[in-house]
């Protein structure tokens, strides 16, 4: 089990945290939202949460003068951040760490792969596959989150590069590839807790993940080149979605790695768990 922190990148920075917030830095805007899990003390003085943009409070977001979506980066792919009714910006900075281990897998193939992105929301990852020479099948249940990111496509002036934009339940659409025996590379999952698909389905972790790998298992190749599954919020730990991997997908466990993703503060360099993970790679 291992502890993967970044400090972020050029376009992101998480300042303080402390009294169930966290004061972040999305480009220029600085912002403050709840983390159930920050309930130490902050380290900045109250003057320095004040100078935030944009805050989120019982009623909702507090704004000043901050634009309805403005433009952040991660190396040559380009992606809007918004403040939305989840508390969040749609960028999820510590998946930095997964961004930079699927270009580096996909590199190394040197062949197109074809990687399918369930639950794929603003689609930052499946643009890092498509940038790096990758064929994508980009899948999420909610049609704002597919509009969002093609929007992010188009700003990354990857309009040109082969993704399949798909709005479906992840059982209801795995399952059909199942029948129709298509063959991935790649998986990569970021399942939430509950949710609805676009026809009423209902996503439940505990039922619904299991019936989720064993369809992956029947439409990944025999070793997949990666398997990604990030999941945030659940009562469960990293090592559950190791042992996952390893049964449902018939994958070595020595080729697994699992833990928790960080972010470490700018003030003081302590860490923020926001998440747990496993992911599989045969090279």
């Amino acid at each position: 089990m291992q502890l993967l922190a970044t400090k972020g990148w050029q376009d992101y920075e998480l300042l303080d945290s402390g009294n169930g917030k966290r004061l972040e830095r999305f480009g220029k805007y600085i912002i403050s939202k709840p983390d159930p899990q920050a309930i130490w003390k902050p380290y900045l003085d109250q003057l320095e949460w004040n100078k935030a943009d944009a805050s989120y409070l019982e009623k909702g977001w507090s704004a000043n003068n901050l634009p309805g979506k403005w433009q952040l980066s991660y190396e040559n792919i380009k992606f809007y951040a918004k403040l939305t009714p989840f508390k969040h910006t749609g960028v999820f900075p510590e998946q930095i760490l997964n961004w930079d281990f699927i270009k580096d897998k996909i590199q190394k193939t040197k062949r197109q792969l074809n990687v399918l992105n369930l639950f794929g929301y603003t689609g930052i990852a499946s643009l890092v596959c498509a940038a790096n020479g990758a064929k994508v099948t980009h899948l999420d249940g909610s049609k704002p989150s597919i509009t969002w990111a093609r929007e992010n496509q188009m700003l990354s002036n990857l309009n040109e590069k082969p993704v399949r934009w798909i709005l479906d339940d992840a059982i209801s659409f795995t399952s059909r590839e199942v029948r129709r025996n298509a063959v991935y590379d790649a998986i990569i999952m970021d399942p939430p807790v509950y949710g609805h698909g676009p026809g009423g389905e209902i996503w439940d972790f505990g039922k619904s993940f299991p019936v989720l790998l064993e369809n992956c298992r029947k439409i990944l190749v025999s070793d997949p080149v990666f398997v990604i599954v990030n999941a945030y919020a659940i009562s469960s730990s990293s090592l559950m979605l190791a042992n996952m991997l390893e049964d449902y997908l018939g994958v070595s466990s020595e080729r697994i790695e699992y833990g928790e993703l960080a972010l470490q503060e700018k003030s003081r360099e302590r860490l923020l768990s926001t998440g747990i993970f496993a992911r599989y790679s045969s090279i």
